[in-house]
């Protein structure tokens, strides 16, 4: 039996349209001896417990309310998370199933839901067929001949019950391959043909604006394949897709939520970087970007996210917008090692608030500004700006790493690092390491909190690399030492093509 998991969803769908009556779900299981059982609802790539039924007794289940349920599949479900079977809410919502316990597969049945007889017909002809074909184990013809009958229920099964939602339930499980497909020019079965057809008949048949088609267990995982395998993998590519699909939704309806929820998640999070045959960055965070202003600020997800999420939404993605590949780094105004103590002994270790502390500054503004160490003094084909903290193990490995491999480029490529420690109270651990290890960068700190940096370039971790070209424009980030490196000495190959 499968397991399942009752979590909470990434999602917020919005509610279905309410009708008259509620539900009223009779099961009769025979030979159950379970005395809790669940009413499980799929919702995307989620689970939700829809109802519990706390006295059966005898294999006799009831889920009763004055609520209606959301129309799709639903499952049975023990207390110990493993489902029994699904079954279709959908022409009415009360109705009855029974089954025998010990082979349900082939005795379940619903006298007054024409869907679920549909449903649990196709399944036992498909069960019988799955046993019969592990039987002839070693014999292939046989189990060819068993293939090719399956394959010709299923259309027929298809073909006469278009129009009923087993139908559109089945057609979310098809994969759609070209039949005659014509030779290429090397004799071989041309396989651009092939996947130009499998990409442009993969959605067929899926109607975005009806809401049931989330309530399956099917649909997120063909919305998922389609996103992250069946499209070439570009975010240009990615963003003209999703625009698509949502576009093919009732903006608001469920499966509309569903996806936008699903997009906007998954593309916030994904935070992979590749490059282009010229050398350019690819992020898919631009996706996100996208999403965030074409949909969620302008009043196009009301139905998915509260005003406060929304508020946070915008204001990641103006931070993401920022740090996308070929943006322009701001503006950094940092202090020198060779300044450390004496900017520290104007009372900036000691500053309690950011009162204080603003205060201090315009106090010594004018010993201050002559020692200001700013990014854009920095004349260099490319600029590696590292932040780092003295207090992190994988900094004090990766940062010397760092240090040593730039030999590699030393009078071929010219490369300066502006590396800015964040720790600014470990300001003699600091100055000792740079000391020990002979760190042959631009050593900076920013004790006066002019430049609000983990905000501004989205340090969450560090060391956090992004390598810059002449112009201060990012060429990559979240980098290793010895990607930054591969990644200079790649540029300079395209260049010289």
């Amino acid at each position: 039996m499968k397991k399942f998991i009752l979590g909470l969803c990434i999602l917020c769908i919005s509610a279905a349209a309410k009708a008259q009556g509620g539900y009223d779900i009779k099961i009769n299981l025979e030979g159950c001896t379970d005395t809790t059982l669940y009413l499980v609802k799929y919702t995307f790539d989620q689970q939700f417990m829809a109802d519990t039924c706390k006295k059966v007794k005898n294999g006799h289940i009831e889920f009763k309310g004055n609520n209606p349920l959301d129309k799709g599949m639903y499952a049975l479900v023990s207390p110990a998370m493993s489902k029994y079977f699904d079954f279709f809410v959908n022409e009415s919502e009360k109705f009855t199933l029974t089954a025998v316990y010990s082979d349900m597969a082939n005795t379940m049945k619903s006298p007054d839901s024409r869907e679920n007889e549909l449903m649990f017909s196709y399944a036992k002809f498909m069960t019988a067929k799955e046993q019969e074909y592990k039987k002839l184990a070693d014999q292939k013809e046989k189990q060819k001949a068993i293939s090719n009958e399956v394959k010709k229920f299923t259309e027929n099964f298809a073909e006469k019950n278009k129009g009923t939602f087993v139908y559109d339930f089945l057609n979310l499980r098809v994969e759609k391959f070209a039949k005659d497909v014509p030779k290429a020019s090397n004799g071989r079965p041309d396989s651009l043909y092939q996947y130009y057809y499998y990409k442009s008949h993969y959605l067929d048949g899926i109607n975005f604006k009806d809401n049931r088609i989330v309530h399956t267990p099917f649909f997120a995982d063909r919305i998922k394949k389609y996103i992250s395998e069946v499209i070439v993998q570009s975010p240009d590519t990615v963003i003209h897709e999703a625009d698509k699909l949502l576009t093919a939704c009732d903006e608001g309806n469920q499966v509309y939520n569903a996806l936008l929820g699903y997009f906007t998640y998954t593309f916030e999070q994904k935070k992979t970087m590749s490059f282009d045959r010229a050398g350019k960055a690819i992020t898919f965070e631009k996706v996100f970007v996208h999403l965030a202003d074409h949909y969620i600020t302008n009043g196009h997800a009301d139905g998915i996210y509260s005003k406060e999420t929304i508020a946070k939404i915008k204001e990641r993605a103006d931070i993401t917008r920022n740090l996308l590949p070929e943006a322009t780094v701001s503006e950094l105004f940092m202090i020198d090692t060779v300044y450390g103590r004496q900017v520290l002994k104007m009372g900036f270790d000691t500053a309690s608030s950011n009162k204080s502390v603003t205060d201090l500054y315009y106090k010594n503004i004018e010993k201050l500004t002559p020692m200001l160490k700013t990014l854009y003094q920095v004349n260099a084909k490319y600029t590696i700006l590292v932040f780092w903290a003295i207090d992190c193990d994988h900094c004090k490995t990766e940062i010397p790493k760092l240090n040593d491999a730039l030999k590699e480029l030393k009078g071929k490529v010219d490369v300066k690092v502006f590396a800015v420690q964040t720790k600014d109270d470990q300001f003699e651990e600091w100055k000792k390491f740079i000391v020990n290890n002979k760190l042959n960068f631009i050593n900076v700190f920013d004790p006066v909190h002019l430049n609000n940096t983990k905000e501004r370039f989205d340090i969450t971790s560090t060391p956090m690399i992004y390598l810059l070209d002449k112009e201060k424009r990012i060429k990559g980030k979240r980098l290793n030492a010895e990607q930054t490196i591969e990644i200079i000495k790649n540029l300079e190959t395209i260049e010289k093509l």
